[in-house]
């Protein structure tokens, strides 16, 4: 536990003097203050080695295509968005614009030039995260959704939203999933991080032309929460997947 809050309060510490070098960076372009975030990204994973003993390991890099594509990944941490930026090429990300209000934080969020949606405007929302992502994706970007909308508890999940389907559709671009079991050791809520080794599986893209994208939607929901399952019952939680 002393180890989890000496993280906590150097993550938090550390935000003000990167977000300002990331607000400044932007004069010359959002790929330079993209750079600062990847340098923070990297700073507070190794933290999280030292100071935890809190590691990762991906599985499936070589299923990341050439082409900017959408990624769908599991909600249940905030390890994730974080790490996500050690994973994928640049990128940008579907979050809610309440996060772009918070002192440094959300200021350098803005910087990065996110797709920042109301969640409650429903359809409008679905087509500002189409507009603005087929622009990111011509950009040459990659675009990084977390189809749940929110952080689930390890274990739990909820109805994937189409938002992320849709737009691979429109774009003519591919949907990589990635499924993880973060949420055991970093969990939604506390303080204390779990030492261990959160696995990260980065699954086959999927071509979602000329397919409903509810139906792309279930059969990567499906792949995800079974490829979640796994690996919560190799790290020793959760039930075992239905049919096993």
């Amino acid at each position: 536990m002393p180890g989890s809050l000496l993280f906590t309060s150097l993550m938090f510490v550390t935000i003000p003097p990167y977000a300002l070098v990331c607000i400044l960076a932007r004069v010359a372009g959002v790929r330079s203050s993209y750079a600062v975030a990847v340098a923070w990204a990297r700073l507070i994973d190794r933290l999280a080695v030292r100071l935890c003993g809190l590691g990762m390991a991906v599985e499936g890099r070589e299923n990341l295509p050439a082409e900017p594509s959408v990624v769908l990944m599991k909600h249940s941490s905030a390890y994730e968005t974080i790490v996500q930026m050690l994973l994928v090429p640049w990128q940008c990300w579907v979050l809610k614009r309440e996060l772009m209000w918070a002192p440094f934080f959300g200021w350098a969020l803005a910087a990065l030039h996110p797709i920042a949606i109301d969640r409650g405007a429903g359809s409008s929302a679905v087509n500002q995260v189409v507009e603005q992502g087929k622009q990111r994706l011509a950009d040459g970007s990659w675009v990084m959704v977390f189809p749940e909308g929110t952080r689930m508890p390890a274990g739990e999940t909820r109805r994937y939203g189409v938002s992320g389907a849709l737009l691979a559709r429109e774009a003519g671009v591919k949907i990589v999933p990635i499924a993880h079991d973060a949420g055991d050791f970093w969990p939604r809520r506390g303080l204390r991080k779990r030492p261990g080794t959160v696995r990260f599986v980065i699954g086959t893209p999927v071509d979602p032309a000329g397919r409903d994208p509810r139906e792309v939607n279930e059969e990567i929901q499906r792949w995800v929460e079974s490829t979640v399952a796994r690996l919560r019952l190799a790290n020793g939680h959760g039930p075992a997947p239905e049919g096993e």
